[in-house]
């Protein structure tokens, strides 16, 4: 079982989020018709509350919402569409549970009214590719999370090929975060994501899972999202609505070679998974 490096990550109310003894996990609400899972499940504010309940009730550290998919051609959603689908279930779950919650979107207008909304980090699958991003997540002063990926989610998959993708994946995260950083973002702030199923080919997705040691390198907390992603269904044969099993193989190993935070659809199982993991982690330490 792989080290994992401490961490803590600070919101803006100064409450920490410790890293590293135990994993965390991000747990995915999708208020979109079209996301590559759960798409339209959860589009009516009372289904996104039953769904928040659930993973509140499961010990979910994060809870993630986005009002755009991010899947392989998805079409693009204009800010005040995308608004309208994440304020109102970002007020509610931080008026009903309390949770942390994150917003998962790459425009800085839709995250600066997450954030005034009660959102308490900022999930930009772009890194900062939005110019008005970085700033804001500077004065807000709240974390975020920046991930790998080529392209976009509309040209993402047009070519998964690499010369040396573990070296692309953290070579660019390195740069984003000395940006960030260089820029007024404390490194107190960053997590980073390596960008599972985003330009990446099916066994280019396994290797990021063997090579999750090597984002050591880039020196922040390691988020891996893969649940139910397509690379599963075409290893496994698997639909997305089954891909369970095979998903939490993935948070297991993923926990075991040193992430930090797993984002996940199914909460209480991978919750489950992890804390196992957990256990595991520690009766070794304390063998050592």
């Amino acid at each position: 079982m792989v080290e994992r490096d401490e961490f803590t990550i600070r919101f803006r109310d100064g409450a920490p989020l410790e890293l590293g003894l135990r994993t965390r996990v991000m747990g995915i609400l999708n208020l979109t018709p079209d996301s590559f899972s759960d798409g339209g499940r959860h589009e009516r504010l009372p289904a996104a509350m039953e769904a928040a309940a659930r993973m509140a009730e499961a010990g979910v550290d994060i809870i993630d919402i986005g009002g755009e998919s991010t899947r392989p051609g998805a079409p693009d959603v204009g800010e005040a569409e995308e608004a309208d689908r994440v304020l109102p279930a970002i007020e509610a779950v931080k008026r009903q549970f309390g949770a942390r919650v994150s917003i998962d979107t790459t425009k800085a207008a839709v995250a600066r009214q997450a954030l005034a909304a009660g959102a308490d980090l900022v999930n930009d699958v772009s890194a900062f590719g939005d110019p008005g991003m970085l700033p804001l997540v500077r004065e807000a002063g709240v974390p975020a999370v920046l991930m790998h990926m080529r392209g976009t989610p509309r040209t993402m998959q047009r070519n998964t090929h690499y010369d040396d993708l573990t070296s692309s994946i953290t070579d660019f995260l390195r740069e984003r975060v000395e940006t960030a950083v260089a820029a007024g973002v404390s490194d107190d702030k960053i997590l980073v994501d390596p960008g599972i199923g985003f330009g990446k080919s099916a066994t280019g997705n396994l290797l990021i899972l063997e090579e999750i040691p090597a984002l050591k390198r880039v020196g922040r907390p390691i988020l891996i999202g893969a649940s139910r992603k397509s690379f599963i269904g075409k290893l496994r044969g698997r639909p997305v609505d089954d891909r369970l099993e095979e998903s939490l193989a993935v948070a297991a190993y993923a926990s075991a070679q040193g992430a930090h935070v797993i984002r996940a659809h199914d909460v209480a199982s991978t919750v489950r998974v992890v804390r196992m993991i957990d256990e595991i982690r520690g009766a070794n330490r304390g063998a050592s």
